[in-house]
């Protein structure tokens, strides 16, 4: 008797959690199961390698900030197309599925552990993006905190998990569907679970929000990596008689806008410009004259000079037009953009 009874007990209080959480339940569902139906149903070109909205524009503008060091690997991944384009399917796929798991309450708990999954790696690749109010970091940290909810719940309502409890009563003796599907865990599991839960989530949460914005241990700034202003990183430069070449990597700013070019000086050591590039010359530069490392965010010609998006890294080949012989020694190139900032680069002749 008092072991139907604690059994009874036990089974209320977990009803009483599926309620409490059907709420979030679907709002968690919805998210995901959104961006991946997006992908597949209503925005499909977003699988499309050659329309602008191709998902690998959005991997690689994540380059600049990504954390771990994680920017190797998507620099290979978008260097070779078929795992590139496999591993955007599978993504947009374990998304959709794991959203409609939420939704109607089937293997909620490996569901939500996905879902967790997810978050983890979306707050890797794109934290630190969001401009306005780290939206980036706040949909990663709520679907984190949300998931590890749902996974210490289960859905014990409004299910199919319940209705397979409910059918086959056995399944709630079964180890792997209760860590995987719903059903009531011990009180002691429960403290223990949400004890890991909530240390795993202080630390994911205050860590990264100091990293990216500080506050926390230190003043507030703007993160390694700014998603407001634009950086331009020069690198590599070569100098001969004939031309110049230099690397460049759009490493910071928004990745809803580019960054233009507008003029470019060769000045030497005493300051004075010997060679320029004006709007209406980068702007007819040849093919050649630009080896862009990415087949997706480049930078190309424009009307105003040259436009290079967030996350685009190219070698840039400019000639000299007839004009006075350079003579050994240091120089230095100056790149001007349309929001009036320079980023110079020192050369050796």
């Amino acid at each position: 008797m008092e072991n139907h009874k604690t059994h009874s007990t036990k089974s209320l209080n977990w009803q009483i959690l599926g309620w409490g959480i059907l709420c979030i339940r679907f709002v968690q569902g919805w998210i995901f199961w959104g961006g991946g139906s997006r992908r597949f149903i209503y925005d499909p070109q977003k699988l499309d390698p050659y329309a602008p909205q191709w998902m690998a524009n959005k991997l690689q503008s994540t380059m600049p900030g990504v954390l771990f060091d994680t920017g190797h690997l998507i620099s290979f991944l978008l260097q070779h197309f078929t795992l590139l384009y496999l591993a955007i399917i599978a993504f947009s796929l374990i998304e959709l599925l794991s959203g409609l798991g939420l939704i109607f309450g089937f293997f909620t708990r490996a569901a939500s552990m996905v879902t967790v999954f997810i978050s983890v790696i979306l707050m890797v690749l794109f934290g630190w993006q969001g401009s306005t109010c780290m939206d980036e970091w706040t949909m990663a940290v709520s679907n984190l905190s949300m998931g590890l909810t749902l996974f210490m719940t289960g859905g014990s309502v409004y299910s199919i998990d319940s209705w397979m409890t409910q059918r086959y009563p056995q399944l709630l003796h079964k180890r792997w569907f209760l860590f995987l599907g719903s059903g009531p865990w011990s009180l002691e599991t429960i403290k223990r679970v949400a004890l890991g839960c909530f240390i795993f989530t202080v630390l994911f949460t205050v860590g990264t929000y100091d990293y990216y914005r500080g506050s926390v241990f230190s003043r507030y700034h703007a993160g390694p990596v700014n998603p407001d202003l634009f950086h331009l990183s020069l690198y590599d430069g070569t100098l001969d008689a004939h031309s110049v070449r230099f690397k460049m990597y759009v490493d910071g700013g928004p990745s809803v806008v580019p960054i233009y070019i507008t003029r470019i000086e060769l000045l030497d050591a005493t300051q004075n410009i010997v060679r320029s590039w004006t709007a209406s010359q980068l702007r007819v530069l040849p093919r050649t004259a630009i080896n862009n490392v990415y087949a997706y965010n480049q930078v190309k010609v424009g009307m105003y000079g040259l436009v290079a998006p967030e996350s685009a890294k190219a070698e840039i080949s400019l000639l000299f037009s007839k004009g006075k012989k350079l003579l050994p020694g240091a120089y230095q190139l100056q790149i001007y953009t349309v929001d009036g900032h320079r980023w110079d680069l020192a050369l050796h002749l």
